[in-house]
């Protein structure tokens, strides 16, 4: 950006060559700043937090997650769901087992009154610890406050197209940056706090330092968003019963999907569960014993044809013989295990760990206690497998604390730059004025860099239309106006 310092006028004689094409980046720099600052500041506070936590809800609800470690063996998990549902009368849901051995047992419980509890349970002497909402957990407040989650749909729109505009600010960011020959500025600060030169150095060299992963944190937000990431999951993951390329589901499969219960991966939240009760299932098993399938060695099958018109067995598995079988299966510590919902439900079992090797779902016939599906990471097709990696790190869980670190950092120098543009928009503002930058005099150079943006735009519907709104206000508000300096 130009200034007006003294000291740093000669630097903006390279600019003479296309003084248009920098007005007309500049502006909608400008536009970008002005619509996505609030936003990436409460992206950047929200995210920061919840980057930790693990922390955070250790911290705030120690009493609920953390029991100490006792000699005797732990009860049984029906004893344990039985003690829950006694407390808090209701249907069982879920049930996730103890991770480790100071860890308490947790049962989702839809209540008599309709509400939905996680109640937390001392494995070893069978006490009821205390309850919390479903998703009611402080970490779990912050994430819904990042998204926006708890103001509707709109709101969430809202976060999209900030992404969105988030991806322009970077991109037009570095072309205004471009050093064109000045020596100050570019990777050190110049002059004091109380001149405008100094915030936007700081603006400029913070913004080298973080543009890349504001970049990455935009694009991988994205997959979550209410419209692009919704139609980008179903166009990638909504064939064969939401399962990805590759993975032979070929059992009966019922309407509910897994998403519907719980909070899944990406990658498979179109995906269908399928039904009990069906006998004659086709496939071959791999040296462990799990089923496979074809294009993934040493992966579970996903069974085979079942026979027409079998009834389901019948006696079902016990909550007892299901965690057993799920232990047996080497389902990573912190699975949880979703209930049968109606006699052709099954017991699911899934698991989302830092490790994303160790990522896994797996269904069993609630009857025979068969695998029906059993499914990780490695069997998610590319596109899956690299959304899924970019999520790990935008959610801090890939490089351990590093990873944290990292994002921590990151969200505290966005803060920054968010507050230096202000400032330096602050002191550039004329009185009483907004302080656009001019408009090019090259009104078909200004169209065509609007055009290009327009094609970013088209891969993102809600920011291209947002961007035709602006290009609107601009010219009935400001394009025929004479130019503001």
């Amino acid at each position: 950006m130009t200034t007006s310092a003294p000291e740093t006028r000669a630097p903006a004689r390279p600019l003479r060559a296309s003084p248009d094409l920098y007005r007309a980046v500049w502006r909608w720099h400008f536009y970008a700043g002005l619509l996505v600052l609030p936003f990436l500041i409460w992206l950047a506070i929200t995210g920061g937090l919840y980057v930790f936590k693990n922390n955070i809800d250790g911290f705030f609800h120690a009493r609920l997650l953390t029991v100490g470690a006792a000699a005797t063996p732990a009860h049984a998990p029906t004893q344990l769901a039985a003690a829950a549902l006694a407390a808090h009368p209701g249907a069982l849901i879920k049930y996730t087992p103890p991770a480790t051995a100071t860890r308490s047992a947790e049962a989702l419980i839809s209540t008599t009154d309709g509400e939905r509890l996680a109640v937390f349970i001392d494995p070893y002497r069978g006490e009821v610890l205390g309850a919390l909402p479903d998703g009611g957990s402080v970490a779990w407040t912050i994430r819904k406050l990042h998204s926006l989650k708890y103001f509707g749909k709109v709101a969430r729109g809202a976060i999209e197209i900030a992404a969105g505009w988030a991806i322009l600010l970077v991109l037009t960011g570095i072309y205004l940056w471009w050093p064109r020959g000045q020596k100050g500025g570019v990777v050190t600060v110049r002059a004091t706090p109380a001149k405008r030169v100094f915030w936007r150095d700081l603006h400029a060299v913070t913004g080298l330092g973080v543009g890349g992963m504001l970049l990455f944190l935009a694009v991988t937000g994205m997959p979550w968003s209410v419209l692009w990431g919704n139609q980008i999951n179903q166009w990638a993951n909504g064939n064969n019963f939401g399962y990805p390329a590759g993975v032979r589901v070929q059992v009966p499969m019922s309407q509910l999907k897994l998403a519907d219960g719980e909070t899944t991966a990406w990658s498979l939240q179109q995906a269908r569960i399928p039904e009990s009760g069906h006998e004659g299932h086709e496939g071959h098993e791999d040296h462990d014993g799990h089923s496979g399938h074809d294009g993934h060695e040493g992966h579970s099958a996903h069974a085979g044809h079942a026979m027409a018109d079998v009834p389901p067995q019948p006696s079902a598995l016990s909550l007892d013989q299901a965690v057993a079988a799920f232990d047996q299966l080497g389902l990573a510590p912190g699975y949880a295990v979703q209930l049968p919902k109606g006699p052709q439900g099954v017991y699911s079992g899934s698991v989302y760990p830092a490790d994303l090797s160790r990522q896994r779902v797996v269904h069993l016939d609630q009857y025979s206690g068969k695998p029906l599906l059993d499914m990780n990471y490695a069997d998610y097709g590319p596109m899956g497998r690299a959304l899924e990696w970019g999520i790990n790190v935008h959610l801090g869980m890939e490089w351990g604390v590093f990873n944290q670190a990292l994002l921590a950092v990151t969200c505290l120098a966005i803060v920054l730059l968010c507050v230096s543009a202000a400032v330096m928009w602050w002191k550039r503002r004329p009185a009483g004025g907004l302080g656009v930058p001019p408009s090019p005099a090259n009104r078909k150079l200004q169209a065509g860099v609007f055009a290009l943006l327009l094609v970013g735009g088209a891969v993102f519907p809600l920011v291209g239309a947002s961007m035709l709104v602006m290009a609107l206000i601009d010219y009935l508000a400001f394009a025929r106006r004479p130019a503001q300096a």
